[in-house]
């Protein structure tokens, strides 16, 4: 099964410089939008929808907050596309056997949209994770010391502790992808064997310049 992997697209999918391959899953790990408007959100599942992967799984982000808060109108346009394209909200789908679970949530950074307070409020939402899932998509990246997750301006690693914690217990994952990070742009192989990629379609700049990541399971 070939994953293709984008995320943090942020409206600029035209922009693209790198055309999206082949493959029988197209993720996104997260911000579609800059607010989260109706527009916005509307404009990607109709660009989404078109690609020909029999299979194209989408999350939210923290700039998403027309998910976030899914009002009757995002709703109504999540259900007419649902029948050609997964949004996962802390749940799940099965693609030939493999459980590919989704979540949005990262931790608390100004006032932005789905978030929560590091330690137990983090833990309690990644104890939903199923222990036999096979690829994990999630907008935030776990805590690592790569640079998957660290923050150029601040010189820090920002991913999530508790998520770091979660993915060490899973013992059938073999990708965890996320964005967020746009710096962090890459791929690092777990010490457990599983892949861990940062998808960021936009760099730092917020130009969608990075490639497609393509990968085998």
């Amino acid at each position: 099964m070939k994953l293709v992997i984008i995320s943090d697209t942020h409206t600029l999918q035209l922009g693209m410089i790198h055309q999206v391959p082949e493959g029988d899953v197209l993720i996104h790990c997260g911000d579609v939008s800059n607010r989260g408007s109706l527009y916005d959100i509307e404009d990607f599942l109709e660009w989404f929808s078109g690609f020909p992967h029999k299979h194209k799984i989408f999350i939210g982000g923290n700039h998403d907050f027309g998910l976030h808060y899914r009002k009757p109108d995002v709703q109504k346009i999540l259900e007419d596309y649902s029948d050609r394209i997964t949004y996962l909200d802390n749940d799940e789908i099965v693609i030939d056997g493999i459980k590919f679970w989704g979540s949005a949530w990262t931790p608390e950074f100004y006032n932005w949209a789905f978030m929560y307070k590091r330690g137990e409020e983090a833990a309690e939402i990644w104890k939903q994770i199923p222990n036999n899932t096979g690829v994990l998509i999630t907008h935030g990246p776990p805590m690592t010391d790569t640079f998957l997750d660290f923050t150029v301006y601040d010189q820090i690693n920002v991913g999530c502790e508790e998520l770091a914690k979660r993915i060490e217990e899973l013992p059938n994952l073999k990708v965890h992808c996320f964005g967020h990070i746009h710096e962090g742009y890459g791929m690092v192989e777990h010490a457990k064997g599983f892949q861990m990629i940062n998808a960021s379609t936009c760099t730092l700049r917020y130009n969608p310049h990075n490639k497609p990541v393509e990968i085998e399971i």
